[in-house]
C-alpha cells in the first residue's frame, strides 16, 4: 500500500511541475479523442448485442407461451393441462396410468379406503376421476407407506400423544432456528421467538424422555410450547389461509406419523370438537394444552 500512495504522490509531483513545449505537445495529442474502431468484420450497428439477445430470447419465450399456453397454466394435483380447440388452457383429470412407475415401496401411500396406491401421483388422479361423487368426498390420503393393520388408540394412550407431540415442535423449531443461517427457513419475526426458546437454559434439550418428565416439563416450562404450537398450525393452514385446517391440509403432518404413531387419527379427530370436519386455531390450541387466554392469532407469524 505504501509503495502505491508514493507512486500517486510521484504522478502528482510530476504533474505539479511546469509544463515543457514537449509536454504541451503531447498533451494536446492526447486531448484528441479517438474513434474507437469495430472489430474487423463486426457491423458498427450491431457491436452491442447484449440488449438485442436479450430481446431474442423474450420474444422467444413469449412465443413459447403462445404456442403452449400449459406451461404457464397450474393445476393441482390430479390434474394436467390441455388445450381446447381454441387453444385455451384447462385442467383435466391425469390418468392414473400416466403417471411415473413408483421406484420403491416407499413411494406407496394408503387411502382412507384401505387401498394401497403406486404413488401420491396415482392416488391424485384416482381422487380426481372420482370428484362429483360420494367416494371421492370421502377418499383421503391417509399415510405413506402401503396400507397395513393399525393398533386402535386407548384412551390412556391418546393422553400421551401430545406430550410427545409438543416436544417434538418445540425440537423440530430449534433445529431450524440453529441451521437457518443462510436458507430463510424461519421469517425473522420467528426467528426473534425460537431465539428465546434456543437460549433458555431450562429447555429440556431433544431425546428420549419418559412421559412424566415431558409432562413436568410442559407445567414447569409452559411458555416455551406456546409458539410452536401456533407456528406448526401456520406451517398447515395454507389452502386457503382461513384460520382453519382441513383433512388436506392436515396430511402433510399426519400422513408420515400415522405409521410411526397409531393415535394420530384419533388425535386429530377429536381435536375437531365440534364434529364440523375443521380444525379452528382455539381447537388446535387446546388440543395440546394451551390455555384459552394464550391462544393469539398474532402469533401465526
Amino acid at each position: 500500500m505504501k509503495v502505491w500512495i508514493a507512486f500517486f504522490l510521484c504522478l502528482a509531483g510530476h504533474a505539479m511541475a511546469a509544463p515543457t513545449e514537449e509536454a504541451v505537445v503531447e498533451e494536446l495529442i492526447a486531448e484528441e479523442p479517438i474513434a474507437e474502431e469495430p472489430e474487423v468484420g463486426a457491423n458498427p450497428v450491431q457491436v452491442e448485442i447484449g440488449e438485442f439477445d436479450e430481446a431474442i430470447d423474450i420474444f422467444e419465450e413469449e412465443q413459447a407461451f403462445a404456442d403452449n399456453p400449459c406451461l404457464d397454466h397450474h393445476c393441482k394435483k390430479g390434474k394436467v393441462c390441455e388445450v381446447d380447440e381454441d387453444n385455451t388452457p384447462m385442467c383435466v383429470c391425469q390418468d392414473p396410468s400416466s403417471c411415473p412407475a413408483a421406484e420403491g415401496e416407499f413411494e406407496h401411500v394408503c387411502g382412507t379406503n384401505n387401498v394401497t396406491y403406486d404413488s401420491s401421483c396415482h392416488f391424485s388422479a384416482t381422487k380426481c376421476a372420482l370428484e362429483g361423487t360420494k367416494k371421492g368426498h370421502k377418499l383421503h390420503l391417509d399415510y405413506t407407506g402401503p396400507c397395513k393393520y393399525i393398533d386402535a388408540c386407548l384412551d390412556s394412550e391418546l393422553s400421551e400423544f401430545p406430550l410427545r407431540m409438543r416436544d417434538w415442535l418445540k425440537n423440530v423449531l430449534v433445529t431450524l432456528y440453529e441451521r437457518d443461517v443462510e436458507n430463510n427457513l424461519l421469517t425473522e419475526k420467528q426467528k426473534l421467538r425460537v431465539k428465546k426458546i434456543f437460549e433458555n437454559e431450562k429447555r429440556l434439550t431433544a431425546g428420549e424422555h419418559s412421559l412424566d418428565l415431558l409432562a413436568h416439563d410442559f407445567e414447569k416450562n409452559y411458555n416455551m410450547y406456546i409458539f410452536p404450537v401456533h407456528w406448526q398450525f401456520g406451517q398447515l393452514d395454507q389452502h386457503p389461509v382461513d384460520g382453519y385446517l382441513t383433512h388436506s391440509e392436515l396430511s402433510p403432518l399426519r400422513a408420515p406419523l400415522i405409521p410411526m404413531e397409531h393415535c394420530t387419527t384419533r388425535f386429530f379427530e377429536e381435536c375437531d370438537a365440534d364434529s364440523d370436519k375443521y380444525i379452528a386455531l382455539e381447537e388446535w390450541s387446546n388440543c395440546f394444552g394451551i390455555k384459552e387466554q394464550d391462544v393469539d392469532k398474532d402469533l401465526i407469524v
